[in-house]
């Protein structure tokens, strides 16, 4: 009989016999029985045998395919992961730095390659201008050709730049450091949105946020080093441009070496996964084919979520804030304290580094209580009251003041990063994390164009203060998208 087709039931009172029955002895012992039939088999049964449950169904025959093997899935943490994260993170490190380097020190680089303030501002603009048609290209190429293609794109292209960079030390030859200033900006494109990728294939389901923020924090390093470093090794130098043309020749030559030494390392060290899954999550998404994703289709979802449309406006905005405020830190601070190169880098450097402490905390705490939401809208709204803090005390005379405002924007503004990035991919699971990773980024970079460049106009045509309120605003619009997802 086939499972689930229905029998006909028919009771037997006492004393009385059913037509077509078979009875033998005591008919009172038979009158105990209830008989079934479907009118051509006939069924005795026990009332004691009706009594017993039926074995509950297979829960598996449930389950997806990826599921059913669940409990035997083996999964397995390499101390490789460490090695991957920490070659990742230099390299990361050395781009970042390629692209403050100039910036930190605007007013230097204008004068010795004889351009404007808004043309230096373009070589730290290009990595933004960049990122933005090619995000989607390289997307699909970590999808497609995987963790390790993505990677050594990544850092080979990163030394190429910095090596070219090194045949622009001449004051006639801007068009040679912006040519290098682009290859570094295309390399940027394979770094920014590996950090999730490499946390979830790499890292057990408690160290995630941790591993993400640590990845991360390596770009972050790299910027806190491009903001100390070139106040330190090129210093303004006016009247002599040859001293200050030899300056810029070591620096350039050091950052190729080390970029070179970490496209090696890449080479040997980073891999596409281990040969284990680090989680029951990832061992379950290995088992589905790979034609089941579509890129495209992995697009689409993505667009079609309200939160994450959301958090990608508000992402966008504290991100792009932070790339203005970055880019623009050496002319805020010379407007008001000429010839404060050096402490202008290490202001720059406090910024980012409270932004690193702030990174890391933030990332053990989602570890621990996956509160993504209000961690994320408590982060915005201190990161307001430091970024108006730090308006209105910029002009004040007093550097410490500066130290101190710019340590608090740094923490909650830098701090954010990781935040968006694992709550992005939270509220898009199962999608890919290298898409919402890169179409965040990718708003990032618009947003850091638009707010470069009008706070750079504001901050010239008027003062610090009309561009830092600008800026305020667009933050705190962020506050409100942020309470709505």
């Amino acid at each position: 009989m086939v499972a689930g087709e229905l029998l006909q039931e028919q009771h037997v009172l006492p004393n009385s016999k059913p037509e077509g029955a078979v009875t033998e002895g005591n008919t009172n012992e038979d009158s105990a029985y209830k008989e079934l039939s479907n009118g051509s088999v006939h069924i005795t049964l026990d009332p004691k045998v009706q009594k017993l449950e039926l074995p509950p169904p297979d829960e598996k025959e449930a389950m997806l395919p990826g599921e059913q093997n669940n409990e035997t899935l083996e999964t397995r943490l390499y101390w490789k992961r460490f090695a991957v994260l920490a070659v990742f993170s230099l390299y990361s490190l050395v781009n970042a730095f390629q692209w403050i380097q100039y910036s930190i020190i605007s007013n230097i680089f204008v004068d010795y390659y004889s351009v404007s303030s808004t043309t230096i501002d373009w070589l730290s603009i290009v990595y933004m201008v960049a990122y933005v048609p090619l995000i989607f290209p390289a997307t699909w190429l970590l999808d497609k050709k995987g963790l390790r293609m993505t990677a050594l794109l990544g850092a080979g292209l990163n030394a190429l730049g910095a090596w070219v960079k090194c045949a622009s030390v001449g004051p006639g030859l801007f068009w040679v450091t912006m040519t290098a200033q682009v290859i570094c900006s295309v390399a940027q494109v394979f770094i920014l949105g590996l950090p999730s990728r490499i946390a979830s294939v790499w890292f057990g389901p408690r160290e995630v946020s941790t591993a993400c923020a640590t990845a991360v924090l390596g770009n972050q390093l790299g910027v806190a080093i491009g903001f100390l470093l070139p106040p330190v090794l090129v210093p303004n130098t006016a009247d002599d441009k040859d001293l200050m043309g030899h300056n810029i020749s070591i620096m350039f030559y050091g950052t190729a070496g080390l970029s070179t030494l970490f496209f090696l390392l890449t080479i040997f060290v980073v891999k596409d996964r281990p040969p284990l899954p680090p989680s029951k999550a990832q061992a379950v998404l290995s088992t589905v084919p790979a034609e089941d994703y579509s890129y495209k289709k992995s697009i689409i979802n993505l667009f079609k979520n309200k939160p994450f449309i959301l958090l990608l406006i508000s992402y966008g905005i504290m991100t792009g804030s932070f790339y203005s405020v970055s880019t623009l830190l050496n002319q805020m601070m010379i407007t008001h304290y000429p010839g404060e190169e050096l402490n202008t880098g290490r202001i720059g450097l406090t910024l980012v580094v409270a932004g690193m402490l702030g990174s890391i905390l933030c990332g053990i705490w989602l570890d621990r209580t996956k509160t993504y939401k209000l961690t994320t809208l408590t982060v915005y709204i201190l990161s307001f009251v430091g970024m108006v803090v730090f308006t209105f005390t910029l002009n004040l005379d007093h550097l410490l003041v500066i130290f101190f405002t710019a340590g608090a924007l740094g923490f909650f503004m830098t701090g954010y990063l990781p935040i968006g990035f694992e709550f992005g991919v939270e509220i898009t699971y199962p999608e890919s994390e290298g898409t919402s990773s890169g179409l965040l980024n990718a708003f990032a970079q618009v947003f850091g164009i638009i707010f470069t460049l009008i706070q750079g106009q504001l901050t010239t045509d008027y003062s610090p203060l009309i561009g830092n309120i600008f800026l305020c605003a667009w933050i705190l619009l962020g506050i409100v998208l942020t309470g709505s997802h």
